[in-house]
C-alpha cells in the first residue's frame, strides 16, 4: 500500500461532502427515520458524540475507498480512463455488495423496519456515489502522477 500516491485533498472535500450529505439527508427525514427507528423523540436527548464519529468515521470511509478505487485501476495510481464516472460505478457497486446487503441482513435480525433499511440505505449510496464521484474527479495526487 503506497500512502504516496494519497490525494489528500480529494479525501478531505470527499469527507466533508459525504458529511454535509448525510447532514441534508437526515434533516430532510429526520422525523421519518425517528419514526422508522422506533424511537421516542420525546426522549431523545442532544449529544454530540455522534456528529464527531460521524465525521471521523467519513475520514475513514473516504481514506479506504481512495485505497480501493486506487487499487481497482490496477497501476497503484490512477489511470487515464478512471474518472467520476468510473468512480460513481463502482461506488454503485462497492455500495451493493459491501452496505446493501450487510446492512439489510443485520436490520431482518434486529427486527428493524424494512423503511430504516431503505432511509439508511440510501444515505450511504449517497455518501458512496458522491464520494468515489469526488475521488475519481480529483484522481491521483500531483506527486504520483510524477513517478
Amino acid at each position: 500500500m503506497d500512502f504516496s500516491s494519497i490525494n489528500f485533498l480529494s479525501v478531505g472535500v470527499a469527507t466533508v461532502a459525504g458529511y454535509v450529505v448525510g447532514a441534508i439527508y437526515y434533516m430532510a427525514l429526520g422525523k421519518l427515520w425517528v419514526r422508522a427507528a422506533g424511537l421516542d423523540a420525546a426522549k431523545m436527548t442532544m449529544r454530540y458524540s455522534p456528529f464527531v464519529i460521524s465525521f471521523v468515521a467519513e475520514f475513514v470511509l473516504a481514506m479506504v475507498l481512495y485505497f480501493v478505487l486506487d487499487d481497482i485501476t490496477f497501476a497503484g495510481t490512477f489511470s487515464e480512463d478512471f474518472d467520476l464516472k468510473a468512480g460513481v460505478a463502482w461506488a454503485l457497486l462497492l455500495w451493493l455488495g459491501l452496505v446493501a446487503v450487510p446492512l439489510t441482513v443485520n436490520h431482518r435480525y434486529q427486527g428493524a423496519s424494512w423503511a430504516l433499511t431503505l432511509i439508511d440505505g440510501v444515505h450511504w449510496l449517497l455518501v458512496l456515489v458522491v464520494m468515489a464521484g469526488i475521488i475519481g474527479w480529483f484522481g491521483p495526487s500531483v506527486e504520483a502522477t510524477l513517478t
